[in-house]
């Protein structure tokens, strides 16, 4: 006969695993909810008709109830059953069997509540510890699930850097909860040159036009050297910048005005439509970098230049010679003047002439140096002791040895050449070209022992020759 009616709602005791009370700590209620719930059954023990029924044998005598509840199976579970509409008498022997052998449902229900009360406190535990997180590094979002307290215990967990230049939010010692956002971006050295002004700066964006944008770099009207969709690598990148200025140019009378990016002054000449000839220039250099709100003037410039010839002095070299008397000097090596060829730039700027500006200097001929001797032997005591010169070849230089010889000055006269004042203090009457040849000479001589041959700087030196 079937058994059907008297099945128990959970496994059955064939297929229960050693040890098996009735709960499964892994169903899926346990693990929901913390704690295991035995299910119950709507009329348990009380459904109708079940006092009316009397169970009987094949042969009309009464029904021996031999079916044992799942919870008499094991000392350590309760799984309730259906039971069998077996009347009053059956679930009256039932009772009193439990009454006898004095193991109720809740005296075995107690050590499983306490199981099933700690299993549920550590589960509330662990599920409050746990967070979601998301985790956005660089741009790479992901979700992940956490224990870690504040983001700088999270990004260790992660093995995720962050070095000076690097940017995460929130801070690195905001507290986490689940659902929080945690971004980190990488700094990405930029080598920046701006406006001609070179310098490195850092960012943590990741395209060219982001970056000028936190940089702070007016981008409207600018050039950039490269495209602003680039994307940044870790490496960084090299960028030239140069933003849009306003320069004015005044040329020939006029002036204008023009917005421009150029990066030198000859640009923006060029873009104000300006044509530079011959030595036309402006007046700040052409390769110069335009800075805003700067006015640049064009020069225009006409020129020639011009030679001069210097000469250039030769210098004199006094050598000592003790043949020659005291105050004498004798020309050994007359001197030559050089030559220096000097260029000079005369030049018209906008119709104004200017200073003549030397442009070039070189020397045609160098000086040739005059040998001077100096003598130093004691001068004569007296008149006879200088009658031993050459006085003729003196008189000869000095006036063609001829004593009425006069200078065209009328100042100087005789045959070597006397002012007055000298005749006189020398003894002579008169003037010295009137006086006898022999006087001029007696003179000379007297005037050569008190001075040498300084009073004849030119032919002082034939008196020894």
């Amino acid at each position: 006969m079937s058994n059907a009616q008297y099945e128990t709602y959970g496994p059955s005791p064939a297929h229960r695993p050693p040890g098996y009370g009735g709960f499964d700590p892994n169903s899926v209620r346990t693990l929901a909810y913390g704690v295991g719930v035995a299910p119950s059954y709507e009329g348990y023990g009380g459904y109708e008709g079940y006092e009316g029924y009397e169970g009987r044998g094949p042969y009309g005598g009464a029904y021996e109830d031999t079916y044992r509840p799942a919870y008499e199976e094991s000392e350590t579970a309760y799984e309730p059953v259906v039971r069998p509409r077996s009347g009053r008498r059956a679930a009256h022997r039932r009772r009193a069997r439990l009454a006898e052998r004095g193991d109720g449902p809740m005296r075995r229900l107690v050590p499983q509540a306490l199981v099933v009360a700690f299993l549920a406190g550590g589960t509330s535990a662990f599920v409050a510890k746990d967070k979601a997180i998301e985790l956005n590094v660089d741009g790479k979002p992901r979700t992940l699930h956490t224990f870690a307290d504040d983001v700088t215990e999270l990004l260790d967990e992660e093995g995720v850097g962050v070095g000076a230049h690097d940017a995460v939010t929130p801070a690195a010692d905001a507290a986490l909860t689940s659902g929080d956002e945690v971004a980190v971006r990488y700094g990405r050295p930029v080598r920046l040159t701006l406006d001609g002004r070179r310098r490195e700066v850092w960012t943590t964006e990741q395209t060219v036009e982001a970056a000028l944008r936190q940089i702070g770099v007016r981008a409207e009207g600018a050039y950039v050297s490269t495209s602003r969709s680039r994307r940044i690598g870790r490496e960084g990148l090299t960028l030239d910048v140069r933003t849009e200025r306003a320069v004015t140019i005044m040329a020939d009378g006029r002036a204008s005005t023009i917005r421009t990016n150029a990066a030198t002054v000859s640009e923006v000449v060029q873009q104000a439509g300006i044509t530079l000839r011959g030595q036309d220039t402006t007046s700040v250099p052409l390769d110069s970098f335009p800075r805003d709100g700067q006015a640049v003037t064009v020069l225009r410039i006409t020129g020639r230049k011009e030679i001069h010839d210097e000469a250039i002095q030769f210098a004199v070299q006094r050598v000592e010679d003790p043949s020659v008397f005291k105050g004498t000097e004798v020309v050994e090596r007359a001197g030559r003047l050089g030559l220096r060829r000097i260029t000079y730039s005369l030049r018209t700027v906008n119709g104004v002439k200017q200073k003549p500006r030397r442009i070039k200097s070189e020397v045609v001929r160098e000086p040739q140096t005059q040998v001077v001797k100096v003598g130093t032997k004691p001068l004569p005591t007296s008149v006879r002791a200088a009658g031993g010169l050459n006085w003729q070849g003196l008189a000869a230089c000095e006036s063609g040895g001829r004593p009425d010889a006069v200078d065209s000055s009328g100042t100087y006269g005789g045959l070597y050449q006397f002012d007055t004042q000298t005749w006189h203090n020398l003894g002579g009457k008169g003037r010295p070209q009137d006086a006898p040849a022999e006087e001029q000479t007696m003179r000379a001589k007297k005037l050569y022992v008190r001075q040498g041959a300084s009073p004849w700087p030119h032919c002082g030196e034939r008196l020894h020759g």
